[in-house]
This record gives structure tokens, C-alpha cells and sequence, in this order.
């Protein structure tokens, strides 16, 4: 049986476990079976068919963009309880590792910084452990990089470490700062020659 047109719609046609074949206003095909019907949002929610397996293709659909549809016949009920499982301790699991990454996300942001601070965050935790203390990037919880986030703003640590630290943010400022700020390039550039001669003294001696 085909039924055209959404004004033409019997809310009885879309009864829970109605096996449906759906074509919409926007072209689309598709068969499923109904899980619930919202009448005064007009939103069908079906159940498509899928691989034998835990995970199931739901669509949401404004019943209003129905074309037409052609009864298929009665499925099981999707909510019935008798053959809905949930484990609920394998969600509860993978909530807890959301939590978790969310808050370690939310850690890697710093607090009334600038984004160029963020961004040389960002660009130190890729290789090295780091995290924020207030306003100030603390890495390997022995150096600090404090504002205006600059070679000379590098302090603490052991000299091998502080070297790394500094050599990032070199890199990061050169790589990033325009034409316009080349006399600060200059400076640092001046840096970066510091540090080769110091690496081709230490290799050499």
C-alpha cells in the first residue's frame, strides 16, 4: 500500500514497528521501521536496516518531507524490552574516557593568553609534555616560558632543556611572524646562530 503526499499521512501508518519504504521531497529512498512517532514536532524516528551487531542506523525525519511511502509490513518492536539490551557497564566506560579527554583538552587551553601564546603551547606540547601554570607554559616541569612567550622569555630547567625549549619557540616565531616584523626576525635569527655555534663548539670539543 502507497501513500502520497505528507498531508495524506495517517498518524496510524506510523505506528511503532510499521515497516516503512520512504522516498522524500529531496529524492531520497530508504526503508526502516518505525521506532516512535512525534506528533507535535511531526518527527518520525526510524530504525534503518543494518548488520547483525549492537549498532543500529537511526534517522530522524520532519514527516512533512515525506513524498510517499509504501507499507512493508510489521518489524519487531525496537524498544521492546524483552530484546533491547544496553551493557551498561561498556557505556559507562566509554563516558568515563570522554570525561577524561574532555578535561585534558580543557587543561591545553590557557586561560587570558594570547592565541599566539596558544599557539606556541600547541606547537611544544606536539613533542613535549607541557601544561599551563596560570599565564605561563610550564614544559617537563622544569622550564617556563612566560609572556610575551619570546626566546628571552625561556627560563629555568637544565641547560639541555632550556636549549630544546628555546629552539622550539625560535622555530615557531620564524616560521610564523610576516615581512613586517623582520627586525625582530633579525633578533632572532641572531639567536639561532648563537645556538648552532654553541652545538658546533659542543661537537667539536
Amino acid at each position: 500500500m502507497a501513500t502520497e503526499g505528507a498531508n495524506n499521512i495517517n498518524p496510524d501508518d506510523l505506528a511503532v514497528g510499521c515497516m516503512l519504504s520512504i522516498r522524500t521531497t529531496l529524492g531520497d529512498e530508504f526503508e526502516g521501521h518505525v521506532v516512535t512517532f512525534d506528533r507535535p514536532s511531526n518527527i518520525l524516528v526510524l530504525q534503518e536496516p543494518s548488520k547483525p551487531g549492537p549498532r543500529r542506523n537511526i534517522r530522524l525525519l520532519k514527516a512533512n518531507y515525506i513524498k510517499d511511502f509504501t507499507f512493508l509490513g510489521h518489524a519487531q518492536d525496537p524498544l521492546d524490552p524483552n530484546t533491547c539490551f544496553l551493557d551498561l557497564t561498556a557505556l559507562q566506560a566509554r563516558e568515563h574516557v570522554a570525561v577524561r579527554q574532555a578535561e585534558a583538552d580543557a587543561e591545553r587551553i590557557g586561560v587570558g593568553v594570547t592565541s599566539e601564546a596558544q599557539s606556541i603551547f600547541d606547537a611544544l606540547s606536539k613533542t613535549l609534555p607541557v601544561r599551563w601554570d596560570k599565564t605561563v607554559i610550564v614544559v617537563m616541569n622544569e622550564v617556563r616560558v612566560s609572556s610575551p612567550y619570546h626566546p628571552e622569555s625561556v627560563f629555568g630547567g637544565t641547560p639541555a632543556a632550556n636549549d630544546r625549549v628555546k629552539k622550539v619557540v625560535i622555530i615557531f616565531l620564524l616560521l610564523c611572524y610576516d615581512a613586517s616584523k623582520c627586525l625582530y626576525l633579525w633578533h632572532v635569527k641572531y639567536h639561532i646562530d648563537c645556538y648552532s655555534s654553541m652545538c658546533t663548539r659542543v661537537a667539536c670539543a
